[in-house]
């Protein structure tokens, strides 16, 4: 069990044995539409997520909910029009570990704070991040692949789907562990990416598992290593980057769902127990898992704290690897 996967557990298990304060309140309502903006484009793990979950938030609120791509500037455009939205319940934010987490600590100055901008609800689902090869490029294990970045310092380039989000850092990581120099690609998305990894105009890619599945699978692209600590249940032939040769290294993506700063705490966990009850449905829990996504469901608070540690973090990872994103 990996770190992110331990405070899941801790935090569940807490929220199962401490009495509920807000329980004993009066039950908070949403009366509107609600609205769920994706800082991404369409068809990435983000947007997967967004609409897997707001079908069936929206039947249990009794409320339409609609998914709304917003996408700009590694999630920071749409980051930013939640965060000057009014608090009520109807404006959310799918967030990820590139939006919340590694942007505001890589940037001199951050387009907003993470935890004070926003009111965190739940992160919904953790996922690997994959490195993956044209299927034509002479390499079919990490050994190779470290090798051929290593007989050609620098001319070895590998994609990634925005600058600054986690498969990006997977690519920084990766050469900062195994002392490789490679090229940084930036897309805006991970459909254009994967377009140019397979017709050959970029030889690897880091991507989130659930987006790459279907290529995997089809033989489209071929993957070397996943970057947690363990191999996922649904793709157990795939190595983990530690297994393959480089000791030490685990990323973890996650995706999260927040308000604006202000919003009532009992409206926050009334959205975060609705969100977990929907996780824990077998079906929603199947799909999420077909996508290579573990489903979460942690508390507002567990997720808050959370947060204060991921900024810590890739400040540190941010020092080490010189990426700077301002």
């Amino acid at each position: 069990m990996n770190a992110f996967n331990r405070r899941q557990a801790l935090a569940l298990g807490a929220a199962a044995l401490a009495p509920s304060w807000a329980a004993a309140q009066a039950q908070p309502k949403i009366d509107r539409p609600v609205r769920i903006v994706v800082p991404y484009p369409p068809g990435g793990t983000s947007d997967l997520l967004a609409r897997t979950v707001g079908v069936r938030l929206g039947e249990r609120l009794g409320q339409p909910v609609v998914i709304e791509n917003k996408a700009g500037a590694g999630g920071v455009v749409g980051s930013q029009q939640v965060a000057k939205a009014a608090p009520d319940g109807t404006t959310l934010l799918l967030s990820t570990i590139a939006s919340h987490g590694i942007i505001p600590a890589l940037q001199k100055t951050p387009p907003y704070d993470p935890v004070r901008d926003f009111t965190p609800i739940t992160i919904i689902a953790g996922t690997p991040n994959v490195l993956l090869v044209n299927k034509d490029l002479p390499v079919r294990t990490l050994e190779e692949f470290l090798a051929l970045a290593r007989s050609k310092p620098g001319a070895l380039s590998f994609g990634s789907t925005s600058q600054g989000g986690s498969p990006h850092m997977s690519g920084e990581l990766l050469k900062v562990t195994a002392k490789i120099d490679m090229l940084h690609v930036p897309y805006k998305g991970g459909g254009p990416m994967l377009i140019d990894l397979m017709g050959g105009q970029v030889p690897a890619a880091f991507d989130n598992l659930p987006s790459a599945m279907a290529h995997i699978r089809g033989g489209k692209v071929r993957a070397l290593a996943v970057t947690t600590t363990k191999r996922w249940p649904t793709a157990p032939e795939i190595p983990t980057m530690a297994e393959a040769g480089v000791p030490g290294y685990e990323m973890s993506a996650w995706f999260g769902l927040m308000g604006p700063a202000g919003m009532p705490m009992p409206l926050a966990q009334m959205l975060q127990r609705e969100v977990a009850a929907i996780l824990q449905e077998p079906e929603v829990a199947k799909r999420l898992l077909e996508l290579g996504a573990e489903p979460s469901g942690i508390t507002s608070e567990e997720f808050g704290r959370f947060l204060v540690n991921e900024r810590e973090k890739w400040t540190r990872v941010g020092a080490s690897s010189g990426v700077k994103l301002d």
